[in-house]
């Protein structure tokens, strides 16, 4: 349960500023900026757990690269799901239009630059298992950096607040290189594409953004770090790319009034209103749009996301994944060791089935599984009892679009701590934390100063809300620090 808190005044208005000041912000409809939700005081982990996810972490990126370069099997894998999700089947008839049939391959000229986000919860009873895979618009990475640094200017300057809401006084922060190890990835990709041009200057870095979008800060954040380490941003809309992209000499892919680009990084694409342009009047819905994307992908350019590593990183895909024994992962390059690894943190899922749906109605503790559906981001997931109602509403032929996941019991907080959120103060004795750790692979190899591991965030919400995006949800910006 929530109450109103009591900590000083001047310490949380500090705190706002500091938010706003290094851009921990969302903008408003009307160009002001408000601060995003956080935590007072940081989370507490066991080292042992954060050690276990730092090893297994890269292994997952390893396993979910090779998938993603694999076109034959995602196409064979993930056609039930595409035929149930139309969404899904437009992504999958961009890939084949990519990569040929299985029996005409093609090789696309892009180089793929995977940036993924896998997010954990540390179960009571199961330990840290992985909630989804994000590949595709894996934001928030530099605010997750901002947090930990937020929470050690709190812990300087108001020591006295810091050590009264902070679950372990004692713990240590985590270090946090999260903005500047994406950048660093980005930064080595966008050289190398450039070297194999032998052109000089400033290599270019386009981010693909959605019109009018208020999570802008976290994005500017990650340009400021790149502009730092040489490179060249700009920003364009799909819209805008559909008519101002075009092809150069040996695959090089140009940009009106800009000229070379070397790195498209994709903070859109992931729903089907990014692609949507009502003014073209188009038969086909988005097709405009989504064949920018394939364009993109036909040039010798780093891209993440591509559609392989959207694809790959898909609900269904961490199923057939979780599925799968731990030998069959050797055919993407694990060893049995690696496999058991990354086997360690996949919890249990279900495709949704008759036998399933039977199984589910008669048998099933309803509150310990979730029903998730393709979609990216807040909103998609259905729990305990409205599992089995929404069930009953499927068709067969929406089956394949929807799975059953074990659902996970984070461990709560064992000390209240107060969330700031519209500069309003808020005690919250149940927080529990979602961790997110980011990942970066270029050409299936890592491409970071630590082995491919490039930082984490972490979102806390209360235990009693399903929803704990910091964006789209009740969850707030939060920090981890580690119990030995």
């Amino acid at each position: 349960m929530a109450k109103q808190a009591a900590i000083p005044q001047q310490v949380v208005e500090d705190a706002c500023e500091w938010a706003i000041m290094h851009g921990v912000a969302f903008r408003q409809a009307d160009n002001t900026a408000r601060h995003c939700p956080f935590s007072i005081a940081p989370m507490t982990m066991e080292r042992p757990v954060y050690e276990h996810l730092l090893k297994v972490v890269p292994l997952i990126t390893k396993l979910v690269s090779e998938v993603s370069e694999d076109p034959a099997f995602l196409q064979s894998s993930l056609s039930a799901m595409a035929k149930a999700d139309p969404f899904f089947a437009l992504l999958m008839s961009l890939h084949l239009q990519a990569h040929g049939s299985e029996e005409h391959r093609i090789e696309p000229a892009r180089e793929p630059l995977l940036l993924m986000r896998t997010d954990f919860m540390d179960d009571r009873y199961h330990g840290a298992k992985v909630i989804e895979f994000n590949g595709i618009a894996a934001g928030m990475g530099p605010f997750g950096q901002r947090a930990t640094e937020f929470h050690r200017y709190l812990k300087s300057q108001w020591p006295a607040t810091y050590q009264e809401w902070a679950e372990e006084v004692s713990a240590q922060p985590a270090e946090n290189h999260g903005l500047e190890q994406l950048a660093f990835a980005i930064a080595t990709s966008a050289k190398k594409i450039q070297a194999d041009f032998n052109q000089e200057g400033k290599p270019t870095f386009l981010m693909v953004v959605q019109n009018n979008e208020d999570n802008v800060y976290d994005q500017h954040l990650l340009e400021v770090e790149l502009q730092r380490l040489g490179l060249r941003t700009v920003r364009r809309t799909f819209e805008q790319l559909s008519k101002q992209l075009s092809s150069g000499d040996n695959k090089r892919l140009m940009l009106e009034n800009v000229g070379t680009i070397d790195v498209v990084y994709l903070r859109a694409g992931y729903q089907y209103q990014d692609y949507c342009a009502p003014e073209l009047n188009e038969t086909v819905c988005c097709e405009t749009l989504s064949k920018t994307r394939l364009f993109i992908e036909q040039h010798h350019v780093a891209v993440n996301a591509t559609i392989g590593q959207q694809l790959a990183t898909s609900k269904t895909m961490q199923m057939l994944l979780t599925m799968l024994p731990a030998q069959e992962y050797a055919r993407w390059g694990l060893t049995l060791e690696e496999a058991k690894l990354v086997k360690s943190v996949l919890a249990e899922m279900k495709p949704v089935s008759e036998e399933n749906i039977e199984w589910f109605h008669a048998h099933a503790d309803k509150q310990q599984w979730v029903l998730k559906n393709q979609g990216e981001g807040g909103g998609h997931c259905v729990f305990g009892e409205d599992i089995s109602a929404q069930l009953n509403k499927l068709e067969p032929e929406e089956y394949d679009a929807w799975a059953l996941m074990q659902r996970l019991y984070p461990h709560e907080r064992e000390r209240a701590t107060v969330a700031v959120r519209d500069s309003q103060q808020t005690v919250v004795d149940n927080l529990m934390s979602e961790v997110g750790l980011f990942t970066a692979y270029f050409n299936g190899e890592p491409v970071t100063q630590f082995n491919g591991y490039a930082g984490y965030l972490i979102r806390s919400k209360p235990a009693s809300e399903n929803e704990g995006g910091i964006h789209s949800g009740k969850g707030i910006l939060d920090s981890l620090t580690l119990a030995d």
